[in-house]
Formats: C-alpha cells, sequence, structure tokens
C-alpha cells in the first residue's frame, strides 16, 4: 500500500505546484492565517510562510507531525529553531532565490543615495524645477564599498557594483583571496566609503555594527543594510547621524517594524528607510521558489539530501 504524505502549502504558491507534486504527496492548500493553523495537525511538509509571523509559529507548534517545513525566506532567525531540531524536523529556506531582487534593490539605493534622486523626485510631485545642485552629488565609480555577509545577497551585490567599477572588499571567515577576516574588519573599516551589510540574523551577527564601529567609519561614509536590525546598534546610529559624522544610512530593516511615526530615526540626517521592501518577491523569484519546492519533494521522498536545508545549530 502506498504511503501518502500531507503537504500543508500556501495557496500562493498553487499555480506553479498543482499538478506538478510527486503522486505520493496530497497537498492541502492554505489561504489564512486561520487556515494554516486549523490545518497544521494534519501535515508532514509544511510551507507557512506569511509576514505576520504569528499564525506560522502558533502552526509549527500544532504540527507534532511535521518532519519537513520550507521557507521562502532566506532569513529563519524567527523560527524556532531549537525547537525544530529537537523535534527532528528539517528545514529548508529560500537562500539564493531572491539575492538578485535584494541585490538590484541595494544598489538601486546606493545610485539614488549618491545623486540625491530622492530630493528630485519629491521635487517633481511639487511640480518644483530644481537649480542645480553643485555640491554633494556622488559617483559609485572610483568608491571602496566593504561587504558585510558574503553569502548569495553579499555576491551578488558585489558582482552588481563592479560593473560600476567600484573596489569591493568582503569579509570572510578566511579572509582569503582580498578579503578581510572576521578579526580584520573592524579595524580597517575607515578606509571605506560604503559599508554594505548583508548578514544572515545570528547570535555571531547581534550588534555587530556597534557604536565602536560606527565612530571608526570613514566621514561622510554611508552604511547599507539589507540583513538583519538587530546585526546594528540603531541608537548609536541615529547620534552618528545627527552629529553628521556619517553621510548617511540606508536602512532596509529596522527596529520595531513598522517603524512608528515619531521615531527619531526617520528624521536622522541622511537616513533613508525602505520599510524591507527590498526581498518583496519577484515572478522569478517564485517561479524558482517552486522549482526548488519540486525537487526538494523528489528528495524528500527518495531520501536524498534537500537543497538549502539549514543547519540548525548554525541558523543558515
Amino acid at each position: 500500500m502506498e504511503i501518502v504524505t500531507t503537504a500543508l502549502i500556501t495557496a500562493q504558491a498553487r499555480p506553479l505546484l498543482e499538478g506538478r507534486l510527486p503522486p505520493q504527496i496530497t497537498p492541502l492548500w492554505w489561504e489564512t492565517g486561520e487556515e494554516l493553523v486549523a490545518l497544521a495537525p494534519q501535515a508532514e511538509i509544511g510551507w507557512f510562510d506569511m509576514f505576520d509571523k504569528s499564525a506560522p509559529l502558533e502552526a509549527i507548534r500544532r504540527a507534532r507531525d511535521l518532519k519537513w517545513l520550507n521557507s521562502f525566506f532566506a532569513g529563519v532567525d524567527w523560527l524556532p529553531l531549537d525547537d525544530l531540531k529537537a523535534r527532528g524536523v528539517r528545514l529548508t529556506n529560500g537562500s539564493g532565490l531572491n539575492a538578485n531582487t535584494v541585490a538590484e534593490f541595494a544598489v538601486m539605493a546606493m545610485l539614488a543615495f549618491a545623486r540625491g534622486h530622492a530630493d528630485i523626485v519629491r521635487a517633481g510631485d511639487r511640480h518644483e524645477w530644481l537649480a542645480p545642485r553643485m555640491e554633494g552629488n556622488r559617483e559609485l565609480a572610483g568608491a571602496k564599498v566593504l561587504i558585510l555577509g558574503y553569502g548569495e545577497i553579499g555576491q551578488a551585490i558585489a558582482r552588481m557594483l563592479s560593473g560600476f567599477r567600484v573596489e569591493v572588499v568582503p569579509v570572510r571567515r578566511s579572509g582569503a583571496d582580498g578579503a578581510l577576516g572576521p578579526q580584520e574588519w573592524q579595524a580597517r573599516v575607515g578606509e571605506f566609503d560604503w559599508v554594505v551589510m548583508a548578514m544572515p540574523g545570528t547570535p555571531e551577527t547581534r550588534g555587530v555594527v556597534s557604536a565602536d564601529v560606527l565612530a571608526r567609519m570613514k566621514p561622510g561614509a554611508v552604511l547599507v543594510n539589507m540583513g538583519r536590525a538587530d546585526a546594528l546598534d540603531q541608537g548609536a546610529l541615529i547620534a552618528a547621524l545627527n552629529a553628521r559624522k556619517l553621510g548617511g544610512a540606508i536602512l532596509d530593516l529596522t527596529d520595531p517594524e513598522p517603524l512608528p511615526p515619531d521615531h527619531p530615526l526617520w528624521d536622522a540626517p541622511g537616513a533613508q528607510i525602505t520599510m524591507h521592501m527590498a526581498g518583496l518577491p519577484t515572478l522569478a523569484s517564485k517561479v524558482a521558489a517552486a522549482q526548488r519546492f519540486l525537487a526538494n519533494c523528489e528528495a524528500y521522498l527518495s531520501g536524498a539530501p534537500l537543497v538549502s536545508e539549514v543547519d540548525l545549530a548554525l541558523g543558515y
């Protein structure tokens, strides 16, 4: 008798998956958080992604027969990794699926910041013809950029910046091949015009861009965070911006999210907050996520290794 495996899958993926799953897998499609939580006890395989994390977390708690959890998101620090490990649940993430999306957004934001594009757009909204701005323009060409976090996203950012004749220096555990090691970069952070954060959320990365690091940065340098909010001392950043010690900051992540309207970060000089928009799914990334899930379904059933399986002890 053929064993049937029940997979509880977000209905957002249904147009890309329906009719293509292995016959041994019976899909249950959920659309709302209430449906997800109610159906969770039936799931052996789960795809529980929502931007509001409360329902997925409750579904994980209720899914006592869960053996494999899939996520589109690259960052998995919001998940109960210790609990999943204790229960023997395997986890696959979306590492690399939206690397191009985030990298394009990061480079777009850097270019826009360098040329004051936000001011131009606002003037257009007011139907106001701006006088030429003679001061404060930058070029990416010739700039020196430090990339903290050299995974799929960091590497994609580096590839794109190379087309603008930017000197990119990554931080890597080994510190080989032109990279700086974990113990080197903080002492040399003052050499860089831009510091780009693309790190995963782990205990190792929490608070790594500290008040001391910000104080060491080159005057006029710009900080770009496309990684995790807790990797940055946000209070120290606000102080550095208010003191005009930095040229600015492009922040896709903030603490908290959404950022309250009266939060001082909004008004810090040079702060540009992009509201966690960098990694929003595109059609291409959704198709890639579906293809990876289908391949992993075959691997799961056959006992083969899963693509992009997370080491639950390391958190990535």
